[in-house]
């Protein structure tokens, strides 16, 4: 597929970010491919936001969504990808930035495996805290992650600004309703509901996006713990509704034979991890119910980390 006929969609959200707005948008509009609309959704700023915005609005990529009601972060999720046109979406917090050659080498990926449906890449921090952050020195193909997500809440992705997903996945999970659960650190809901709908996840090495460390930083700065003390209590159950939801959405069930899925779903990795095994093995161990499958996943999982280890594709630590 030519990168020419992938349509693209940045999704820039914003909450009393003004001082770091233009920087922001700038990013996205200074792209050596350039991005064929952006949406920038102010969650009903209190500070100049919207004066900021009005001054990018003529350019006629450049579209707005201004917000009457505070309503968080999933809110503008919802509202930006409802007004995207485009085949990927790219996700952008308003206090970040994008390096100039982050949507090109995004779509070259995108190009040369056709069957990516999410991107994460590494990222450069930078304000208060400075290094960059690589989950691995080159690029990853992690394939799919139903299972472990389902069964495990693993979280197979990056920062909001860091994410590509292709628009076939998103539809399938976005817009999510109980938006009051998800005001802060909605890129959760991104990173599991791609996993749970099926997406193939690759990761890309180049750290290609500037994330800002500064006082306001919610999640970097974990505020919200030291306000709620019960926030893990209350953040697994927001998360079991969010599966739910999810899964409801799409008639996803549990699989009728959990040991067999879970090891089809791990070959899906070409170099997988050994972690990757202890955690098939957890899932097999624990959450298959006929004795008989338990037995034989088991077996056929060692069998296939040994042949993994021989062959020299156990990736290592």
């Amino acid at each position: 597929m030519d990168k020419t006929k992938i349509k693209t969609s940045c999704l820039i959200n914003n909450y009393n970010y003004a001082e770091f707005l233009s920087e922001a948008i700038d990013s996205a509009l200074n792209q050596t491919v350039k991005f064929d609309e952006i949406i920038i959704v102010d969650d009903a700023s209190t500070d100049n936001s919207a004066e900021v915005i009005n001054n990018f609005t003529q350019l006629a990529n450049v579209k707005s969504i201004l917000k009457e009601k505070n309503q968080g972060q999933l809110s503008s999720f919802n509202e930006g990808f409802l007004a995207a046109t485009g085949d990927i979406i790219f996700f952008l917090d308003a206090d970040d930035i994008y390096e100039p050659q982050y949507l090109e080498n995004a779509l070259n990926f995108y190009n040369r495996r056709s069957e990516c449906d999410f991107i994460f890449c590494a990222y450069k921090k930078f304000g208060a805290v400075e290094g960059t952050f690589q989950d691995d020195a080159v690029d990853l193909d992690l394939g799919y992650s139903v299972i472990r997500t389902l069964y495990n809440a693993e979280w197979i992705g990056s920062i909001t600004s860091t994410l590509s997903i292709r628009r076939e996945i998103v539809r399938k999970f976005l817009p999510i309703p109980n938006i009051e659960d998800w005001r802060v650190r909605a890129d959760d809901c991104l990173v599991w509901g791609a996993s749970l709908v099926g997406a193939k996840k690759f990761y890309m090495s180049k750290p290609l996006v500037m994330y800002r460390i500064h006082e306001n930083n919610q999640y970097h700065n974990k505020n919200f713990l030291d306000i709620d003390k019960n926030y893990e209590y209350k953040r697994f159950w927001k998360c079991n509704s969010l599966f739910n939801y999810i899964l409801q959405k799409n008639n996803f069930s549990s699989p009728l034979f959990l040991a067999f899925t879970s090891i089809n779903e791990l070959q899906t990795i070409p170099c997988p991890k050994y972690q990757d095994f202890v955690t098939y093995l957890k899932i097999i161990f624990l959450f298959e119910h006929s004795f008989y499958w338990k037995i034989k996943g088991i077996i056929f999982l060692l069998s296939y980390f040994l042949k993994i280890l021989i062959n020299g594709k156990l990736k290592p630590l």
